[in-house]
């Protein structure tokens, strides 16, 4: 994909908020589930009573946005009614079902089926980071992983890395840039691609360094349809500087802003179009 131009994340950069119309009446609710049955990453994790990084920055977004968000670590309140969220976003790692991180109570078999139907049914879902690292596929494509879209691979070191945008998408929009913005982060390597992602942002591995990355390009950040639900998902976010720079709250904010209906947008699959050799993986790297 041709760049001609290419933003670097600086501590100075500012990007306000751009909201598409008014605010519908009554605040709308995000349910943040941070429960980690893996690798704990720092953003999520909680200092004593204190809220981590990333929930902190995902309750100021909404202070701005017009959103209210409770955050948890409890597997168990997807055994109840989701019914009160118009989303729930995921920063989570591992098989949710066993003991996780900070919280005795995994999620049950029931309230897994229980989120995945709820979204079906016209929850947004919004995924963050290793959020696609989370109920691995064994013989099959896991439920899960069927819904989010994709699923974490591997990944190698810390590094600069350009995005390319590929779409309109709200995420986009509020970013008022060019073609292409670069962080300094964790990048995915990742598979299993669903055929009907909207990709949203392009992972260009041309100029990247590691095996994990010998490959074509891929989807970074994309949406989708699951049933009556959207799901959104970006693989930003492992660096506690990643949550404060306003390029990706920006990125997160369009995600979130369309998963819970406060913007329409035509997310039909362009996978095929911008990222025609996504799946293609470098063995050596696996």
């Amino acid at each position: 994909m041709n760049r001609r131009q290419l933003f670097r994340l600086g501590s100075t950069a500012i990007l306000p908020y751009r909201l598409c119309g008014a605010i519908p009446n009554g605040k709308r609710r995000l349910l943040y589930f941070t429960g980690s049955a893996g690798f704990v990453h720092s953003v999520v994790k909680r200092d004593g009573g204190a809220l981590s990084c990333s929930e902190n920055v995902l309750i100021e977004m909404g202070h701005r946005a017009g959103f209210d968000v409770d955050c948890t670590k409890d597997g168990a309140v997807f055994d109840r009614s989701l019914d009160g969220y118009d989303a729930v976003a995921f920063f989570t790692s591992g098989d949710l079902t066993q003991t996780t991180e900070g919280n005795p109570h995994p999620m049950s078999p029931t309230g897994k089926r229980k989120l995945l139907e709820a979204i079906a049914e016209g929850t947004g879902f919004v995924g963050f980071h290793s959020a696609t690292d989370t109920f691995h596929s064994k013989r099959e494509i896991d439920p899960y992983i069927a819904m989010i879209g994709g699923e974490f691979l591997t990944h190698g070191d810390q590094q600069e890395a350009s995005l390319a945008l590929a779409s309109k998408f709200p995420s986009a929009a509020n970013l008022g840039l060019g073609e292409s913005l670069s962080f300094y982060d964790e990048w995915y390597a990742m598979r299993n691609f669903a055929a009907d992602l909207h990709v949203v942002l392009v992972q260009e591995t041309r100029m990247m360094k590691g095996a994990a990355y010998h490959r074509p390009d891929y989807p970074a950040t994309w949406a989708r349809r699951y049933g009556k639900g959207r799901v959104f998902y970006t693989s930003l976010g492992h660096r506690e500087d990643v949550w404060t720079s306003p390029f990706f709250q920006a990125i997160a904010l369009g995600g979130i802003d369309w998963a819970t209906h406060r913007v329409d947008f035509d997310v039909r699959p362009n996978i095929a179009e911008v990222t025609p050799a996504a799946n293609q993986l470098n063995t050596e790297a696996q």
